[in-house]
């Protein structure tokens, strides 16, 4: 595959997968945002352009930078921090941005949502980390980033006061873990409706993480 084809399918899926945010119910209007890696950069989608309209040719070719490569629209408000994401963590090939409303809650207090339930020690090995308070604009909400999930399990972050951020080795595990994320967001806030969570063990959390990840599923 040249690496134009390349560029042309990322813009494929990385408009295909904004789709995946609107079914799941994790953004309104035109919050949130996916982007996906290319050779020497990133695909993402542009700024204020409703989830209706957008299309593959839409979609904004980045440098590592953040500067605009491709595209005739303005790229995302928060271009700069998935470029110091792709930056800083080479494993990472696609990030995803949400303001879902029971993630974001808890972000909203700054409170680690704690791993009490079987699904989270699956996906996210541990507790879901809050991240720092930073403005949008530059690669500050990067740095937080960055700082929080390096070296943790987690594929998710709650950067406080603001929203869920979340990483994969492509654009599609990093939408997957944004609806894990707000689906144990929601059942870890009725669970503390109706009392204490019960704690699992972090023997335990180790087990059900080494499962899911090596053994779950089609291999």
């Amino acid at each position: 595959m040249t690496a134009t084809e390349s560029v042309a399918n990322a813009r494929a899926t990385v408009a295909q997968l904004h789709g995946e945010l609107v079914r799941w119910g994790l953004v309104v209007w035109t919050s949130g945002n996916v982007s996906a890696r290319v050779a020497d950069g990133f695909v993402i989608k542009p700024s204020g352009v409703s989830y209706d309209d957008l299309t593959a040719d839409m979609m904004i070719v980045c440098d590592l930078d953040g500067n605009v490569v491709e595209g005739s629209h303005a790229p995302s408000s928060d271009t700069a921090a998935h470029a110091y994401v792709y930056r800083a963590m080479p494993e990472v090939g696609g990030v995803v941005h949400t303001h879902s409303a029971y993630a974001t809650a808890w972000a909203a207090r700054g409170e680690a949502i704690p791993c009490v339930l079987t699904a989270m020690a699956d996906e996210f090995g541990g507790e879901i980390p809050v991240g720092p308070f930073a403005l949008i604009g530059n690669d500050d909400i990067g740095h937080g980033i960055v700082e929080t999930l390096r070296g943790h399990r987690s594929p998710a972050v709650l950067m406080q006061s603001h929203g869920v951020f979340t990483i994969g080795p492509d654009a599609k595990a990093a939408v997957k873990a944004a609806v894990m994320c707000e689906d144990v967001a929601r059942t870890v806030h009725l669970a503390r409706v109706l009392g204490e969570p019960l704690k699992i063990e972090p023997a335990d959390i180790d087990r059900l993480y080494s499962r899911y990840q090596n053994v779950y599923g089609q291999r």
